[in-house]
């Protein structure tokens, strides 16, 4: 019986009406190749969808997300858009209405791309960053109070829990055995010494129940500092949700551009679909063009077919990646000059020439 899975597919704004259909290009080469059908449904959510409804998704949008195995996203915002709403109204529903508490975000230096590490290789930079994803510093849980008088008063709260924390510290741990048995914490308990002293006590003691991984705890500060100094101390990552998302940006910029990185919004425990989205924003200025990197969106391609179980045609992704920057056929951003098709053409061609290969 061929396996299938149903997709939901949200370009979003800007370039994602770009890079989306290369990824689904690549998806559908993979899936033809490995013998699974991919069943696509196209939503057009987002800042468009919210210039014309006045809302970036319909009230059952959630409800119809859930009928699916996964969802692919590229980039939500336009800048006639208040910027505060894309996260509220979309990706942080999104993630926290369908229980998706892990991002996973890769880091890696992709064969033929120069990092702006002068001296480091692939072998340096190859980590992945866990940001706890449901909590911490995002839930929007604050106040302003009196804004427009002297005594105005704004207040965020962050929120950390048990459950919250020891679920991630799990999953970390668990992906260690999996790679290089090393889970670096990333905190600033020193300062924040109430919810992120919470944080790491939970992750000590999850730590205990894993005595083959080695387990060390860093600082923001000197984590920043190590990315561009000595990347290659890092294996898995496990971090807070805003902390999380500093730290993967600059993941992305020692890999050579944030075009490059992909993620996956993940509710292991498959209870409800997960978002593979790139790292970067819908760039609306280069949107249109044909020149934005589509690569961040392929490799989310990728990682969602690892989440479904398919690891070899994941694996045939990220190796026709690394061919296609590895022949110097890079993008504007990589200082190249293929555009958005051309990546995704040869990744395609590579995929479907390696299948001929093997006949």
């Amino acid at each position: 019986m061929t396996r299938e899975y149903k997709i939901a597919v949200v370009n979003g704004d800007g370039i994602g009406n770009e890079i989306v259909p290369a990824g689904v290009s690549v998806l559908n080469a993979t899936a033809e190749k490995h013998g699974f059908k991919l069943n696509f449904d196209n939503f057009s959510w987002g800042a468009g969808h919210y210039l014309e409804h006045g809302e970036f998704m319909p009230s059952n949008g959630i409800e119809q997300l859930k009928k699916f195995d996964a969802i692919f996203f590229g980039a939500v915002g336009l800048p006639m858009v208040d910027d505060t709403l894309p996260a509220k109204d979309y990706t942080f529903k999104v993630r926290t209405d369908l229980k998706q508490y892990v991002n996973y975000r890769p880091v890696k230096l992709f064969s033929g791309v120069e990092s702006p590490l002068r001296n480091k290789t692939e072998e340096d930079i190859d980590f992945v960053i866990l940001r706890e994803n449901n909590e911490g510093e995002f839930v929007q849980n604050g106040k302003i109070l009196y804004p427009e008088t002297p005594n105005g008063v704004a207040v965020d709260t962050s929120m950390v829990t048990r459950l919250g924390v020891e679920r991630i510290a799990h999953y970390a741990f668990k992906l260690a055995r999996k790679r290089r048995n090393k889970v670096t914490n990333v905190t600033k308990s020193n300062t924040l010494i109430y919810t992120l002293g919470f944080w790491d006590m939970i992750i000590s003691e999850v730590a205990q129940q894993y005595p083959d991984v080695e387990y060390s705890k860093m600082y923001i500060d000197n984590a920043s500092a190590s990315f561009v100094l000595k990347p290659e101390c890092f294996d898995v990552i496990l971090t807070t949700n805003m902390l999380g998302d500093i730290l993967s940006d600059l993941g992305g910029a020692i890999m050579g551009s944030l075009g490059l990185g992909g993620s996956g919004n993940i509710n292991p425990e498959k209870e409800f679909p997960s978002m593979f989205e790139p790292i970067h924003g819908s760039a609306p200025d280069i949107a249109g063009q044909n020149i934005a990197n589509p690569i961040g969106q392929i490799w989310s391609a990728a990682l969602m077919l690892e989440h479904l179980g398919e690891m070899d045609a994941a694996k045939d992704i990220l190796d026709a990646i690394n061919h296609t920057t590895s022949k110097g056929n890079l993008t504007r951003d990589l200082k190249g000059t293929a555009t958005t098709s051309e990546i995704a053409d040869s990744i395609v061609n590579h995929i479907i020439l390696k299948e001929l290969a093997n006949h």
